[in-house]
């Protein structure tokens, strides 16, 4: 896919906001959190692409959007200043697959599962709705947001196209 004004391909760290019109995708998800933020009534999408749990992993912290606990409000005070409104926002999380779960130590818990927990108490801080997840299992994802109709795709590998 090309990026273009209506078309924009989300990476690691990033993030992407649309008003009316527009698709944001975030392609070859693993262990990473796609983040769907929607008001439906101002037609405001977006997407933060999240890479870990907490700044404290990381050495570089300097991109609140690569973490969950900093994704979150970050993305919400984003969308809230591209119109929408923080009362009406919805989310969907999309990854936080284990893709190397088995050459792991058994019971040590994966980035991705850590990725989750972390989105979802973030999600949950902030009060904005989770009404949609593809997560978890062993194996990665893509997904698709059409801001003007609502409707997020998501391709697991191996599978096809489905709506969430």
């Amino acid at each position: 896919m090309t990026d273009t004004p209506l078309r924009r391909a989300i990476g690691l760290g990033q993030w992407g906001i649309c008003r009316e019109q527009g698709e944001l995708s975030c392609l070859g998800l693993g262990s990473c959190i796609a983040l769907v933020l929607d008001d439906r009534e101002a037609q405001v999408g977006g997407i933060a692409h999240i890479v870990l749990p907490s700044p404290s992993l990381s050495r570089d912290r300097s991109n609140p959007v690569r973490f969950a606990d900093t994704a979150v409000p970050f993305l919400v005070g984003e969308m809230v200043r591209a119109g929408a409104v923080r009362g009406r926002l919805t989310a969907r999380l999309v990854g936080g697959a284990s893709l190397f779960a088995a050459l792991t130590t058994p019971g040590t818990v994966q980035i991705g599962q850590r990725n989750l927990l972390a989105c979802r108490a973030a999600v949950d801080a902030v009060g904005v709705t989770v009404v949609g997840e593809a997560v978890g299992g062993e194996i990665g994802r893509s997904v698709w947001f059409a801001v003007d109709t609502g409707i997020v795709m998501v391709r697991s590998v191996g599978h096809a196209l489905e709506p969430l």
